[in-house]
Order: structure tokens, then C-alpha cells, then sequence
């Protein structure tokens, strides 16, 4: 379910769309704060937290962009309620990450942090998803500043919070910690299949107690 497919206009397409969603035709702006500046020299990707060696893995903007990039095409489903069907994203996909820097055996989740202190909480499985992949590009081109660029993760079958923007590091995790959204009244696993849009729909099991 969700799998990139042919698509077609009218009742064909909509029926393809995660309950509650509705087509958007374009990419509307949406974020939380304002848009940070992208200063190059400054600029950094970390992991960090429970490193399988215990050391923490840096690298600067040249670095992060010479690594081994691919394509994904996929939708990205906002909570707000619209659908962008078949976008292409182009980037880093997060497996490549776990293979430089992997993970502890004991770890669970990850945080994924970003510009202001930004997070998102990912059960490592969905970070480790074969379509999650940290976005540089869309349909070929470089992202906006207004769409996360230089770097946002794009998580295909979770609501499009869960892939924050400008994207600066992620933190490995033995527990579950709620990321920004979450501890505000998101629901911590957010998948759109299951309309997991807010943490009153919850069960026990599906996160940390607020």
C-alpha cells in the first residue's frame, strides 16, 4: 500500500489516497518558524547517540553531497489533509547512513533533529524503509529554502511531519522520545494509511506517555 503506480485523474486517483487526504495540485509551504539561512561553511550533519562504535560521525556540505545519491518517487501526505501524488526526490537514502554509521544493536528509534532545535521520533524499521531517503532534489531540481533545502528527509509512508526540513543530524535511541510535533499533540507513529494524525487516537504501545 502506497507503492508509486500509474496514476489518473478524477475518482482512479483519488481512490489511491490515504483516508481523509485530497489531491494537491502544486507544493504548498508549510512550516513551523521561519526559514533558516543556509551558511555552507557552517553547515554539518551528525550522528550521534548510540553509534554501534560510540563515537559520533560528521559530515560537512561537501561531504553529505558526495555521498552515493538515487531516486525515489513517492507521495508525501500532509496531516493538514492534501496529497502530492508521484513527486521524484532525489538524495541520500537514510540505509546509506546506517551503513556508514550504524546503529548499536540495542537501538530502537531515532530522532531526527533540524535548524532551531526541530525534531521528529522514527522507529528505526520506518527511518531503515527502503524509500526514506534524505532529499537534496525534487523532480530534478535543488529544493527551495522554502521546502527544507539544503537537506529534508522524506519518509514516503508516513504523514510528511515524521521527514522534517532542513535537516541537520539524527540521534540513535535504545527508547522512544517524541520529536517537536509529537509532544504538541501529534500522534508518535503517524501513519496515513491508519489516519494516525493526533496522540488521542493512540493505543498503548504506540509511544511514550505524554
Amino acid at each position: 500500500m502506497g507503492q508509486p503506480v500509474e496514476r489518473e485523474s478524477g475518482e482512479a486517483a483519488q481512490s489511491e489516497l490515504p483516508p481523509g487526504q485530497r489531491i494537491q495540485r502544486g507544493w504548498p509551504v508549510t512550516h513551523y518558524g521561519p526559514v533558516p539561512k543556509f551558511r555552507p561553511e557552517r553547515w554539518e550533519f551528525r550522528v550521534f547517540g548510540a553509534t554501534a562504535d560510540g563515537e559520533k560521525q560528521c559530515w560537512n556540505h561537501d561531504e553529505f553531497t558526495a555521498l552515493p545519491h538515487t531516486t525515489v518517487v513517492a507521495d508525501l501526505h500532509c496531516v493538514t489533509k492534501f496529497s502530492m501524488l508521484g513527486a521524484e526526490w532525489g538524495g541520500v537514502p537514510a540505509r546509506t547512513i546506517l551503513d556508514i554509521a550504524p546503529p548499536a544493536p540495542a537501538v530502537t528509534h531515532v530522532m531526527v533533529w533540524a535548524e532551531y532545535g526541530f525534531s521528529s521520533n522514527l522507529r528505526l524499521a520506518d527511518f531503515a524503509a527502503e524509500r526514506t531517503i534524505f532529499a537534496t532534489h525534487k523532480d530534478g531540481e535543488l529544493l527551495t529554502a522554502e521546502h527544507g533545502f539544503p537537506l529534508r528527509l522524506v519518509v514516503p509512508h508516513l504523514y510528511a511531519w515524521k521527514g522534517p526540513k532542513w535537516v541537520r543530524g539524527v540521534e540513535y535511541m535504545t527508547a522512544d522520545r517524541r520529536g517537536f510535533w509529537e509532544e504538541r499533540g501529534y500522534h508518535n507513529l503517524g501513519d496515513p494509511w491508519r489516519e494516525q494524525r493526533y496522540s488521542y487516537q493512540e493505543v498503548p504501545g504506540d509511544g511514550p506517555d505524554l
